[in-house]
């Protein structure tokens, strides 16, 4: 077979002679060559993480290009399109090019890629809301453990139908009723609370393993749902908001709050993040300990949020956490209801006159509060809520949540770069909420090609399926999906969230752009992080090679 082989390569090579046809090895053609490898190279000159793969050491640039070789060996002989058809036909769905994340989840954490990315320093998490941090199942069995906490709904949930669509809440109660019909049967009186344990135990479904498979149903984002896509975006939405109110009434309870926030912070430091900067709809109601009625205003929410943080930091391994803020965040008002979704809520610009009101007021008050707005997580060209990133850019936002239609607005993406607004990226919650198909149609290569600055987040993990607190699904999807980004494309995202966190002390625009200009090089807390985050980086990179180059190796080439 072997001499078959070449004997039909020399006849093509003969008859490839005898018509005159270049050859690689002709004058001009290797000219030709050298101009367009000149040409890529120019164009990757303009990317966002330019300068920082110009500036990382020689033994990062050989961690990853080992990196690279292990990509190359996976995507041959893993992410193969044998398998995705595999999965396609176990799923019966339709597929979109690329692997989507929630059928490659239970895959990639066997890869070495996962292993390699799980260690990587991530920096820091901007963009994230609390109370779509906790792992479900977790939450479910804290409140199970916990004493005194019920369960209602608005009908009796006596059917499939009524058990999927029913508003229920969660809370404790001092006096539960003794003697009161089950939930789970046609003779109970709506909004009366039933005994959490006792109504768990007797689900009619599976009993106390059923109740959980079916709350976590309730709170969560199923494989399913996230791949119907031709449902839209709305129908996602729906299920997606309808989880937060049923997770809030279990987590703003003091308890399991407290013991919410040491595991969350745990695992958070244990995937690579050392600062985080959290955000919640402040509709919620928090309840003391032992109390049923909850508190006036959110005081003793942060002073109860600010002990667990000092609790976790005190200990030898949160010692290591550089810390946590909260950015204040409220839904956009929509004819007297409140819309989580953008596309929704009210625009920006019907609400300048009470962000200017705003303005007006901190400057009285002499104080400086920044702008992160959310803007552009929507598949609109035009409409209000695709322009939300025009308002966005105008009234001052140091970063944008989302952005995720900037892409089409090439006149506003040089007004981000000469501002340096931060684009906060959160690739797998615009796969599952439909925004885009897979990480291979998600529009940040774009965004990062015409040197607009990125950073990753994870969005809302525990109701999107993620199955982790931290940021690794994120980043190991954007290894996995983007050819250009590489490892050295990944430290410069982890990079710029560093770079563009909110520390404290608070600084006013012309400290904060000052800041973030003059990097690694400052004198203040930010240049201080960067320093050690690239510290943490190049002895990451260290253990790559150490760990990898006997297999992965420039002399294995």
């Amino acid at each position: 077979m072997a001499t078959e082989s070449m004997s039909e390569h020399d006849s093509d090579l003969d008859w490839e002679v005898e018509e005159g046809l270049p050859q690689f090895t002709d004058q001009f053609i290797r000219k030709y060559l050298e101009g367009r490898e000149a040409l890529i190279e120019q164009e990757k000159a303009q990317r966002s993480d330019y300068p920082f793969r110009q500036s990382i050491t020689p033994m990062a640039a050989e961690a990853c290009a080992i990196v690279s070789r292990i990509l190359a060996e996976e995507h041959r002989s893993i992410w193969t399109n044998e398998y995705e058809n595999q999965m396609a036909k176990q799923r019966v769905v339709n597929h979109f090019p690329g692997m989507m994340f929630t059928l490659a989840r239970e895959r990639m954490e066997t890869t070495k890629s996962w292993e390699i990315v799980r260690r990587m320093p991530k920096g820091a998490l901007l963009h994230c809301h609390l109370d779509a941090m906790i792992d479900i199942p977790w939450l479910i069995n804290e409140a199970l453990a916990t004493d005194g906490m019920a369960m209602k709904a608005d009908k009796p949930l006596n059917s499939e139908i009524a058990r999927n669509q029913a508003s229920i809440h969660f809370q404790h109660v001092k006096n539960l009723p003794t003697a009161v019909p089950s939930i789970w049967t046609e003779s109970y009186e709506a909004h009366t609370f039933v005994n959490l344990g006792a109504t768990a135990e007797s689900f009619p479904d599976g009993g106390r393993d059923g109740f959980m498979s079916w709350l976590v149903s309730r709170m969560t984002i199923s494989t399913e749902e996230s791949l119907d896509h031709h449902q839209g975006v709305d129908a996602i939405w729906r299920k997606f908001t309808s989880c937060f109110p049923i997770i809030g009434s279990i987590l703003f309870y003091e308890p399991i709050f407290r013991s919410s926030l040491q595991l969350l912070l745990r695992e958070l430091l244990d995937d690579g993040i050392r600062w985080a900067e959290f955000r919640c709809a402040f509709i919620f109601q928090f309840r003391l300990e032992g109390a049923e009625n909850p508190t006036k205003g959110y005081t003793e929410f942060f002073r109860v949020f600010d002990e667990e943080v000092a609790k976790f930091k005190s200990t030898k391994k949160g010692s290591l956490l550089w810390g946590c803020r909260f950015i204040w965040t409220t839904l956009r008002i929509q004819e007297k209801e409140a819309s989580w979704t953008e596309d929704l809520g009210r625009p920006l610009v019907d609400l300048t006159p009470e962000l200017f009101w705003f303005r007006k007021r901190c400057l009285e008050e002499a104080v400086d509060i920044p702008f992160f707005f959310h803007a552009g997580e929507c598949l609109g060209d035009g409409d209000e809520t695709d322009q939300n990133l025009f308002d966005a850019v105008l009234l001052g936002t140091r970063r944008i949540g989302h952005a995720f239609s900037l892409y089409k607005h090439p006149l506003l993406i040089e007004r981000v770069k000469e501002r340096k607004i931060l684009v906060e990226t959160c690739p797998i919650s615009n796969e599952v909420l439909r925004l885009t198909g897979s990480i291979k149609s998600h529009p940040l290569p774009a965004l990062l090609a015409r040197g607009v600055p990125a950073s990753l987040s994870n969005d809302d993990p525990a109701i999107l399926g993620h199955g982790k607190h931290g940021m690794t699904q994120d980043f190991w999807q954007a290894l996995q999906g983007w050819e250009n980004l590489g490892l050295e494309g990944l430290g410069s995202l982890a990079e710029n969230s560093v770079r563009y966190a909110a520390y404290s002390p608070d600084q006013n625009t012309k400290e904060w752009n000052k800041d973030i200009k003059e990097g690694v090089y400052g004198q203040h807390i930010r240049a201080e992080r960067m320093r050690e985050w690239t510290s943490l980086w190049n002895k990451f990179c260290e253990w790559i090679v150490i760990e990898y180059a006997a297999d992965y190796g420039s002399d294995q080439e």
